[in-house]
């Protein structure tokens, strides 16, 4: 079995395997580690919050609040490394695009210190086009909520 497919339920994979999966890299890398996930259903990340986040000098630097859209691109950036974990290596490093945020709530402010725990589901896939449900709590408490579908782009 390839490293990218790994079929076993509830597999945790570490920064830097995040990182061979997805394109991303600092300050734009959302999410810290994947705590669970299962091909094909869902995955569970971790990002912590950090007063060190770049985003933090500008919103708003009296009241340090990270921006909703960028809790829903975490969603997204954890929906990427489920479709690759459920496609295997040949999809690895592809981009994965945002084709619609049909919804988005959200309920509290997270906040430096914070632990943003991200759920995503898949609630179906066709071809390339996939769409998911995702939630990010803080302590057990949500925090957001989206349906969203993206795109996974061949080179």
């Amino acid at each position: 079995m390839d490293k990218g497919a790994d079929s076993t339920a509830n597999a945790v994979i570490e920064i830097g395997r995040v990182m061979e999966m997805i394109p991303h890299r600092y300050p734009f890398l959302m999410i810290d580690r994947i705590i669970e996930t299962v091909p094909d259903s869902n995955a569970t990340a971790v990002k912590n919050v950090t007063i060190d986040e770049p985003f933090f000098q500008g919103h708003f630097p009296n009241h340090p609040v990270m921006p909703g859209v960028l809790i829903v691109e975490s969603m997204a950036q954890t929906a990427a490394i489920l479709v690759v974990h459920t496609l295997g290596e040949n999809s690895e490093g592809k981009l994965v695009y945002f084709t619609s945020i049909e919804t988005a709530r959200f309920r509290k402010p997270v906040t430096p210190g914070d632990s943003l725990r991200i759920h995503v589901q898949k609630e179906r896939n066709r071809g390339g086009l996939w769409k998911f449900s995702g939630k990010a709590e803080v302590d057990g408490a949500v925090v957001a909520e989206a349906t969203f579908s993206a795109m996974i782009m061949d080179d």
